[in-house]
């Protein structure tokens, strides 16, 4: 055993995940297959963009399996409100399984609602924006979309149902924010191994063996993957390097940052959502600019951040701030940024640095400096 993993055999290790992950082209016409072990009585929680597009097509075969089906459309935000409103509905319809249909904040919404009642759990993306889906976390926000809290869930998805098709023909913004939000895995992990931190699957227990080497492979299938995966979803077509991204974005991610930790990219994330311009980006690409702002912050050397940047560069993810609409913003505003990233029980603070609003606030403009330099000489 290497010297830094020393410290497990003393202190142990946990992991977990969701009951099952079906990934495959088609499959949400066979949900009734996975849901009917659950429970016969079903409370669709759906995006409402897919409930306008598809929704007869996802309640028919269900209620022809002879499953009791109750239709909700999320009201667009994971926040105190929404939470309450959808745990009341589930209540009032008597529902054993509640199914969250959509992306990440529907997701996080529909878990949380089923903890809440002790109903079953089951999640269908239908993007791979974020890696949500397998896990026994939920992030809430205010209803003007301003980050909350993580909210920390007694368990996982008990099935998690990935229709590959479906996914293939969604806006491919939606698959490259995902890349960008997988990409924090393996730079988290490695933080949480050099700051001896804590995953999320047990108090006061680290990372696994297991879940080390999954985010490793997070990593590698990114970089090897990635770029053709997004040409591929440009023209809606469904590859085995489509495939192979939406598993890492989806479930190589969702494990990885569980049994692993997240760091100070996701919460550098979390403190741009305290500027108003940042509100109309993804998750996941505020991440990737985040995980950039993590590699500098860690002092780790500038040809890995210059390779980070050139990869995010290269399937359109943000690298700079005025990527973000921040080309504007002060120091200032980004001393607001470093004081929301650096609040109590932040991810923020488990990197294995010095921490402060000036060196978080100062690591965010050197890269700003960094990667715009790079952009200025890419056009010369």
């Amino acid at each position: 055993m290497s010297e830094d993993r020393g410290w497990h055999s003393a202190t142990g290790r946990a992991f977990g995940g969701p009951g099952k992950y079906i990934q495959r082209a088609g499959e949400i016409a066979r949900l009734a297959d996975h849901l009917a072990p659950l429970g016969s009585r079903l409370f669709l929680l759906v995006d409402g963009f897919v409930l306008d597009a598809i929704g007869p097509a996802i309640r028919g075969p269900l209620e022809a399996a002879g499953l009791a089906v109750t239709v909700e459309r999320f009201g667009g935000e994971c926040c105190t409100e929404e939470i309450e409103r959808i745990a009341a509905l589930v209540k009032a319809a008597g529902a054993g399984v509640v199914v969250g249909i959509g992306g990440g904040k529907t997701a996080d919404t529909a878990k949380t609602a089923a903890v809440a009642n002790g109903a079953r759990i089951a999640i269908v993306p239908t993007i791979a924006s974020t890696d949500a889906p397998c896990s026994a976390v939920a992030v809430r926000y205010s209803r003007e979309g301003v980050y909350q809290e993580s909210i920390s869930l007694p368990r996982n998805p008990d099935v998690v149902v990935v229709d590959s098709a479906l996914i293939a023909k969604a806006p491919v913004r939606f698959l490259v924010a995902g890349i960008g939000d997988a990409l924090s895995t393996w730079f988290e992990a490695r933080s949480n191994l050099e700051s001896r931190s804590n995953n999320y699957i047990r108090p006061g227990l680290p990372a696994p063996e297991a879940g080390v080497a999954i985010a490793r492979a997070c990593h590698e299938v990114l970089m090897r993957d990635a770029l053709a995966a997004k040409i591929a979803c440009e023209r809606g077509a469904l590859t085995p390097a489509v495939e192979a991204i939406i598993e890492a974005n989806t479930l190589l991610s969702g494990l990885g940052f569980e049994n692993c930790g997240v760091s100070a990219a996701h919460g550098i994330h979390d403190g741009l959502t305290v500027l108003d311009e940042t509100h109309g980006f993804f998750h996941g690409e505020k991440v990737a600019f985040g995980v950039l702002c993590l590699l500098m912050l860690e002092g780790r050397p500038l040809a890995e951040i210059e390779a980070t940047a050139r990869f995010c560069r290269s399937v359109g993810l943000p690298t700079t701030l005025a990527d973000l609409k921040l080309a504007q913003a002060t120091p200032a505003d980004i001393e607001r940024v470093a004081e929301a990233a650096l609040r109590p029980g932040s991810a923020t603070w488990r990197v294995a640095v010095p921490l402060s609003v000036a060196i978080v606030r100062d690591a965010i403009l050197a890269l700003d400096a960094f990667t715009s330099g790079l952009d200025r000489a890419a056009k010369a």
